[in-house]
Order: structure tokens, then C-alpha cells, then sequence
């Protein structure tokens, strides 16, 4: 690349801004992220959907990355150091993606609303009765309300032991976070690895009706399936994945439905609009924007004098497809009514989120359900004020203060 690259944003505050100016600049454009490591930022949705099945695409680093050395940049260890049906090409892609995907299934992700909807009550009432403690008081909606509803179906998933998930989840929540130091992106890193095998630990001790003994079942029968570096890595890959997305869906579609109360009330009169809610909070507020990383195997023209060479790295602007005024007119305006509406906030291809199913009913199950409770909710600063979660690659808020009950006088 001779072009000079463009810094990523590391503070969340002009991912949208930065991903337009991308997208303008050309089908690919080179973007530095941390440590000086330099991709090709692909911001493009046409051009994003033809790479992600293009075969001179790995998402194989051990393979595909000529310059990979293991654990070289801490930051990009869940993504790229892992091995799991994320960091894999077919045939392996395959055969881990197989060992979860029963878990994932439309049937059994319609036979979880109950527990969902056991967790949301849950919750609900929790944050009721902070209301009639303390009346009028902000609340951090996303610690309260948005975090715990995917992350405590998660770990109810993999049978994740009370008392390891505090140490988990902050962790899990950390990895997004593209301003830590080197230090602190390592530290990171070894509590990530520590908190899973504390939990194969306790389900090779406890085995239990759960995707983790599932996982460690297929590994002690049939070590050729599963390896124990992939069953980590798979763990860490779907604790991690399974939360992330979901908790920015809901953050997010609050917000915009207590800026939209036409909107927020046409879907309170028809349930079947809360579909369309979270579509357009997926299209409008991708979870993700940049994920790390694939590689070229051979060389790529791209058009308009772009080539990426074999072994550059790329990075798709997943968020950014959702965002573009050719794909999405007016893309700033949130509307449920829009029609044709198109997002790459799950992926495409082989690399499709498994569990885009399970994210769409937690959503689902928590908006309604949460507005119901609270019709005078509202939110306790301003969307100019909210702080955005530190990252290039998610797209969520740190904290979400909101007032639950009616206004004082």
C-alpha cells in the first residue's frame, strides 16, 4: 500500500463520520489500526458482500497472514489468535461451526423465549423496585437492564457457574475496547483465557445439561473433532459474541424509540412492529463496525485503481453497508415504515452470525416488555452526552442513564 493510511478512531465518537468518509474514498482504503498494523478498510457494502465469499479471502491468520506471529498484538487475540469456526476456512469452519449450531437451531431458539422472558421479568422487577427505593433517581439502563438480558442467557447457555460471571463478563466486555493501553490490552487477554478454562475447570469437575459440557463431552470422546485449544476458543468466541450485539441493539433502539414516540407507539399498538424496530436499530446503529480480520491469498482488483495484494490484511466495515445513502436513503433518519431496507449487521456468508437469532428474540422479548413497564421512561441527559464505548470495532454506549418513572411536578 503506498497510499498513506487513515488512523481508525479509537473513541467511538465519529465511527459514522469516519465510515462516510471511507466509503467515499474508494471501494478499499488503507486504515491503520493499533500498533501501526495496517488493513484495508472495506466500507462498501457491494464490495464487502463480494469479498465475503470471494475465494482469495482466508479468515485464517495461522495460514493466510504472512507477517502472523502468535499473540504478537494482545488487542487482536479474541479475533485472530483464537481458533474457532471464527477464525477459520472450510473444511475446519465447518466442523466447528458444526459442534455449536445445534444449540442454535430456529426450534430450540423459540423454545429459550420462556427463559428469556423469565430474565427480562427478572430484571424488570429489579429495576421497579430501585424506582419505589429511590424515586426519580437515574439508573444506568445497559448495567441494569440491556448487559444482563443477553449475557445472563448466555452464560445460562454454557453453564457459566454464578460466581465465575462477574470476572467473565467484564472481561468479555472489555474486548471491544480499542483505547487500552498495551498493558492493559494484555491484561485483558490472559484474564479472557483465565476465565474460560476456570470454566471448563468447573464443568469437568460439575458436568452439567449445558453447551459447555456438550463442548468438553465431544473433546474427552473425540479429540480429533475438537481440539482443546478450539474448545477455549469456541467458548471464548460464543460467551463473547453471544452478549455484545444484543446489548447494543437494545441500548440503542431505546434511544431512538424515546426520540420517535410516534414510532415507539405504533409499535406498542402492533407487536408485529417491534421486528422493524430492530431492523432499522440494526441498519442505523450497527453492534459492530469494523471486525478484524481477514486476509488475501491472491492478488484483487477491485476497480478504480484499487488492488489488494496477496497477503494484505482487510477489514470489513460491516456497519458501514447500513449507513450508505445508495443502499439506505435519508440513512440518518431512523424509520421503521422504510422500505428496503439493508444491513450487513450480522455478516454474510459462510461467517453469518449464528446466533442473529438469538440477539433478534432477546430484543424481541426486552423492548416491548420494557416499555410496558416503564411508559414514562425517559432518558436522564442528553444523546449528545451519551459516552460512546471506546472502540473502532463496537458500537455501543458506556452507560445509559435513564428516569424510569413520570416527571416530578
Amino acid at each position: 500500500m503506498t497510499i498513506t493510511p487513515i488512523p481508525l478512531d479509537t473513541t467511538g465518537r465519529l465511527m459514522y463520520e469516519q465510515a462516510d468518509k471511507l466509503r467515499a474514498a474508494g471501494p478499499a482504503v488503507p486504515v491503520e489500526m493499533l500498533d501501526g498494523l495496517v488493513a484495508w478498510s472495506v466500507s462498501r457494502g457491494d464490495v464487502a458482500k463480494r469479498l465475503l465469499v470471494h475465494p482469495d479471502i482466508s479468515k485464517d491468520a495461522r495460514r493466510s497472514w504472512p507477517d502472523y506471529r502468535p499473540g504478537a498484538y494482545p488487542w487482536l487475540t479474541a479475533w485472530v489468535d483464537v481458533v474457532s469456526m471464527f477464525t477459520s476456512d472450510d473444511p475446519d469452519h465447518k466442523r466447528l461451526k458444526d459442534l455449536v449450531a445445534r444449540a442454535f437451531t430456529p426450534r430450540r431458539i423459540e423454545a429459550m423465549r420462556p427463559a428469556v422472558e423469565a430474565i427480562v421479568t427478572d430484571l424488570l422487577d429489579g429495576l421497579a423496585a430501585r424506582e419505589a427505593e429511590a424515586p426519580g433517581r437515574p439508573v444506568d439502563l445497559r448495567s441494569a437492564f440491556s448487559f444482563p438480558v443477553p449475557t445472563r442467557v448466555i452464560c445460562d447457555l454454557f453453564g457459566v457457574p454464578a460466581e465465575q460471571r462477574p470476572k467473565m463478563l467484564s472481561v468479555m466486555d472489555s474486548v471491544l475496547d480499542t483505547s487500552s493501553s498495551p498493558e492493559r490490552a494484555a491484561q485483558i487477554r490472559d484474564d479472557m483465557f483465565a476465565a474460560m478454562h476456570a470454566l471448563i475447570a468447573a464443568k469437568r469437575a460439575e458436568p452439567g445439561d449445558d453447551m459447555t459440557s456438550v463442548l468438553l463431552s465431544t473433546r474427552e470422546e473425540d479429540g480429533d473433532r475438537l481440539s482443546e485449544e478450539e474448545l477455549v476458543s469456541t467458548l471464548i468466541l460464543m460467551i463473547g459474541a453471544g452478549s455484545e450485539t444484543a446489548v447494543s441493539m437494545i441500548d440503542h433502539a431505546v434511544v431512538e424509540l424515546l426520540a420517535h414516540p410516534g414510532q415507539l407507539a405504533a409499535a406498542l399498538a402492533d407487536p408485529a412492529r417491534w421486528d422493524d424496530v430492530i431492523e432499522e436499530t440494526l441498519r442505523k446503529h450497527p453492534p459492530i463496525m469494523h471486525l478484524p480480520l481477514r486476509y488475501a491469498t491472491a492478488d484483487i482488483d477491485l476497480g478504480e485503481g484499487v488492488t489488494i495484494r496477496k497477503g494484505d490484511l482487510v477489514l470489513i466495515a460491516f456497519g458501514a453497508h447500513g449507513r450508505d445513502p445508495e443502499a439506505n436513503p435519508e440513512p440518518d433518519r431512523f424509520d421503521i415504515d422504510r422500505a428496503d431496507r439493508q444491513h450487513l449487521a450480522f455478516g454474510h456468508g459462510i461467517h453469518f452470525c449464528l446466533g442473529a437469532p438469538l440477539a433478534r428474540l432477546e430484543g424481541r422479548v426486552a423492548l416491548p416488555a420494557l416499555f410496558a413497564r416503564f411508559p414514562e421512561l425517559r432518558l436522564a441527559s442528553r444523546v449528545e452526552d451519551l459516552p460512546p464505548q471506546p472502540s473502532f470495532m463496537g458500537n455501543d454506549y458506556r452507560e445509559l442513564p435513564v428516569l424510569l418513572g413520570p416527571a416530578a411536578g
